[in-house]
């Protein structure tokens, strides 16, 4: 299975190099990527931020599915579905010695991390919460450094209204997330995954993590799913759940759905509940890249001028090479069609819902920083934190997400084989 799997991934990065060769005016991927708006990226972001931080197991999470849910349809990817799973357990407790998210108790905000060792760099923060996705940071950290976390403290929030939206605590129970998919017209069969979590934490917004990647995938459901773009193979579109628990969403969704891949059902219709999975893209934090935190523990609050789009694939896993190709492959559509921001490359995807993928088929995640040496250790104040809000961020910010956004539709569009009708 893995030999057959790897010979089609591989075929298809050909085919899409092939076609990314096209002159301009027959580029379907020019075409597509076009029709990104930077105006239409931040209103799907503000919508999500009105259910607040979109905690898991709490009725704003379940409001937000539904709204997500009921903008896909409006984008006419009318097919969609619902993972059911359980969950048991609780990110806020009673007593906060066994509260999960207390990593940043009350007064930590985004204070530095102290300073230790030679040549004045600092400490090194903390990585993800308890147990997700990896061990904690590992690879030698560079410069200065602050500390990082998850706010758990309410009080924190200075907006009134925030606070009372995010008020209520989760409760363990069933939980859902929402996917829709764009069939293809030859190789109905075969599918990409593209994902971004929608719940959040911080007593925030969850602007930024992942407001920004949900959008990002709602988006190029919108665009994707225009009556006049076709595509060869298929491409699904996922927002998953839990993501801040232990990616728990993406689990269950292998869990449930990883035997099904190419099956016929029922036999005879040409109908493919769970298409072959072909690679997983994941987005998760998209528009925060404002440098190093200087020796105070402080971040620039304007967006660095190197800003990029961080592409990363897991040099450890079962499909490092086939991710690795992918990942590279993600850079020449990045050159060749987004607009303001470059891509770089990085073999350290970590703690995001990719990584349950990582051994199953090529995976790799886009982000605004590299996962472990860059967010672990504090480039980003607005991670896990109150000021996680649509406000907090400007223009160049959301473009940055918009440049994430053009650089997977049109990779993806090249390698789905996407073509517009006349």
């Amino acid at each position: 299975m893995r030999t057959v799997m790897l010979a089609t991934a591989t075929s298809i990065l050909v085919a899409a190099t092939t076609l990314g060769a096209q002159t301009p005016a027959a580029d379907p991927a020019k075409i597509l990527v076009g029709r990104l708006e930077l105006e239409s990226y931040k209103g799907t972001i503000k919508g999500l931020t009105q259910f607040g931080d979109r905690r898991q197991g709490t009725d704003r999470n379940r409001a937000a599915v539904d709204w997500i849910e009921a903008q896909l349809k409006s984008y006419g990817c009318t097919n969609t579905e619902r993972i059911t799973y359980q969950y048991a357990g609780r990110q806020l407790r009673n007593d906060s010695t066994n509260r999960v998210d207390s990593i940043a108790r009350a007064a930590a905000g985004n204070a530095p991390a102290p300073v230790s060792g030679a040549g004045g760099r600092g400490g090194v923060g903390r990585g993800g919460a308890g147990g997700r996705g990896g061990a904690r940071v590992t690879n030698p950290v560079k410069g200065f450094t602050a500390r990082s976390g998850v706010n758990s403290n309410p009080m924190l929030q200075p907006d009134t209204a925030i606070r009372a939206l995010d008020a209520q605590w989760d409760t363990p129970g069933e939980r859902q997330e929402v996917f829709c998919t764009k069939i293809g017209t030859t190789h109905p069969e075969e599918m990409y995954i593209l994902g971004g979590h929608m719940d959040g934490i911080g007593y925030g917004t969850a602007a930024n993590d992942d407001g920004s990647g949900t959008a990002l995938v709602m988006e190029l459901a919108r665009v994707l799913s225009a009556p006049d773009v076709q595509t060869e193979r298929s491409i699904r579109f996922v927002l998953w759940n839990n993501e801040e628990t232990g990616l728990n969403g993406a689990r269950a969704y292998i869990d449930q759905r990883a035997a099904l891949q190419g099956k016929e059902d029922p036999v005879g219709s040409g109908k493919y509940p769970e298409p072959k999975w072909l690679a997983m893209i994941q987005h998760d934090m998209m528009m925060w890249d404002h440098g190093m935190p200087g020796p105070d523990g402080k971040v620039n609050p304007e967006q660095r001028r190197e800003a990029d789009v961080n592409v990363e694939f897991s040099g450890t896993s079962k499909f490092a090479a086939e991710s690795q190709k992918l990942a590279w492959y993600f850079r020449t559509m990045n050159d060749r069609y987004a607009t303001d921001y470059p891509v770089a490359v990085g073999d350290r995807m970590s703690n995001t819902d990719s990584d349950p993928f990582k051994d199953l088929v090529a995976a790799i995640s886009l982000r605004e920083n590299e996962r472990l040496s860059q967010t672990g250790t504090g480039w980003s104040p607005t991670w896990h934190q109150p000021i996680d809000v649509f406000e907090t961020f400007s223009d160049k910010d959301f473009r940055l997400g918009l440049n994430a956004a053009q650089t997977t539709l049109a990779a993806v569009a090249q390698m789905a084989g996407a073509t517009i009708k006349p």
